[in-house]
């Protein structure tokens, strides 16, 4: 029969999706003031819910890894790792991350740093301490365990339960029952389309502006919003041609190039940098927000209300939560071969560190020339904007005119590599069935690969992204309620298929599941 399409997905995706577009186009600032009104109720009102998610994601995971069923192939007994562990854990990184860590890797601890958490004294010694360790806290192992709980049911059911079918409503059946092949499920992949293409355009947003002031510098031209149109249709092109060739041909490869120029990148910075500092500045911000992971998981402000936790702890947990499903799709299409408890060690392991890398080298690069007073990047943020603040570190760096091309053109690829997996993944959500050595049709990857730059092209042209950016982080609590029935779906499962499971885990007592046959006798005998 072929490739299918899941029309009413699609078709009720491109309708819902105009619905909510066409007002933001007519009406910008009453839409802008309304949605951001609803993110701030979320934020206050039911912030401490992902809070607790936070914690139950990473409770969730260690447990499953470290519990007999972690020892669970994704696959037939016989299956093999499709990728290798390079190719695995860059896919992953470069789909979850994207230019997002160039962006924030730069500048993040300067609002910190102006702006601290606990009643810290800005600017003092111990705002700088705090603010080196935040952002590897907020990007971190928490981060990651949100992307992790949506991956795990849905690669179970996908590689072990041989379901055809790369949808979130599929993955709460163990929950919901039949009633995931009907209305409510279609409701539960349209939320998920929609979350993905907000999700997908606050990159952009943060993204193209930042490569379109790279572009401008190293041309010598005004930045202007021609610019930033032609970064986009640049990128468009770019993950249009990649999302077309598909996984093995399209994804791998630029993720493989990206994960290449990101190592050079930071060793580079840390080599001709203040090594000395950044090591030294990094190594203190992991040992104090391991000091402190569950204060800071934790921490709500209730005394003062400074609005921290809202303003940065909470909404980095709903864009998470919002990223998660996305994020859990694209991990189980890609990790058939490897055990729950091999996905769950690399999402955590290999994430954290390569976000703590960023941070570390960026991040501490920057802020060593802000207290050193050679570069006042606090000012260029708060007089100018957040991309010449980046530009300007960047530039400050030895072989600037080399390091800033490389700069953009990672944050570029990051883009790409970002946006071909969102549009495969979207592709797959709006396909009927697709078996394990199947693909989305390439027509459908395409479209959606140049739907995805449409949208927020649009949007940014009236200037309305950031509208859109913040309706897709407040559909965070409604993902928040379908990722717990993901997780409670999967330990069902696991436990409905624990005997059948049995040469691919730990040996389970004999007792534990069925009688001996001296018991069995001795019974009879009586």
């Amino acid at each position: 029969m072929g490739i299918r399409t899941d029309w009413p997905t699609f078709v009720t995706t491109l309708v819902v999706l105009l619905g909510i577009c066409i007002p933001l186009l007519a009406m910008p600032e009453q839409a802008n003031a309304f949605i951001n009104a609803a993110f701030g109720i979320m934020t206050s009102k039911f912030g401490i819910l992902y809070l607790w998610g936070g914690i139950a994601a990473v409770i969730l995971l260690v447990w499953l890894a470290m519990s007999r069923y972690g020892q669970v192939k994704l696959g037939s007994p016989e299956d093999k790792p499709e990728f290798t562990a390079f190719s695995w854990a860059g896919m992953l990184f470069c789909a979850g991350i994207g230019s997002g860590i160039l962006y924030w890797g730069v500048i993040e601890w300067a609002y910190y740093l102006q702006s601290p958490p606990m009643g810290i004294e800005a600017n003092s010694d111990a705002a700088a301490e705090w603010a080196a360790t935040y952002g590897m806290f907020h990007w971190g192992i928490t981060a990651w365990a949100f992307y992790g709980v949506p991956a795990i049911p849905l690669a179970y059911l996908y590689h072990v339960r041989k379901q055809p079918e790369l949808k979130l409503s599929a993955a709460c059946e163990g929950v919901i029952g039949k009633h995931a092949h009907g209305p409510l499920g279609r409701i539960i992949d349209i939320l998920f389309m929609f979350g993905l293409l907000g999700g997908v355009g606050t990159s952009l947003g943060l993204g193209t502006p930042m490569v379109a002031a790279g572009l401008s510098d190293i041309l010598g031209i005004e930045n202007t919003m021609g610019l930033s149109v032609f970064v986009m249709l640049l990128c468009t092109a770019i993950f249009g041609i990649s999302a077309y060739s598909g996984l093995k041909k399209g994804i791998k490869v630029l993720s493989d190039i990206n994960v290449w120029l990101a190592i050079a990148l930071l060793v580079f910075i840390v080599a001709v940098g203040p090594t000395l500092f950044i090591l030294k500045t990094t190594t203190n911000g992991i040992g104090l927000m391991f000091q402190n992971f569950v204060r800071m998981n934790f921490w709500t402000d209730p005394v003062t209300n400074s609005g921290f936790p809202e303003g940065w702890t909470i909404f980095y947990r709903a864009w998470w939560i919002a990223y998660g499903p996305f994020m859990g799709l694209f991990v189980a299409k890609i990790s058939r071969g490897r055990t729950i408890r091999q996905v769950i060690s690399g999402m955590l392991i290999f994430g954290s560190l390569g976000c703590w890398a960023y941070f570390g080298a960026l991040g501490n690069y920057a802020m060593h020339l802000e207290l050193n007073d050679i570069l006042s990047v606090t000012t260029l943020l708060n007089e100018k904007d957040a991309p010449t603040a980046i530009i300007a570190v960047i530039n400050s760096l030895p072989l600037s005119s080399i390091v800033l091309p490389l700069f953009c053109i990672l944050a570029l690829i990051f883009l790409a590599t970002q946006f071909d997996s969102a549009a495969y993944t979207m592709a797959a959500v709006a396909t009927v069935e697709l078996k394990e050595d199947e693909h989305p049709a390439r027509w459908h990857r395409l479209f959606w690969a140049f739907a995805l730059a449409g949208l927020p092209l649009s949007l940014l042209l009236v200037g309305g992204l950031k509208a859109l950016q913040t309706a897709a982080i407040t559909l965070a609590l409604p993902q928040l309620f379908i990722t717990a029935i993901m997780a409670i779906s999967l330990v069902r499962w696991l436990r409905e298929d624990e005997y059948r499971l049995q040469p691919a885990m730990a040996p389970i007592p004999v007792a534990a599941h069925q009688p001996r046959r001296e018991e069995t006798t001795a019974d009879m005998t009586v």
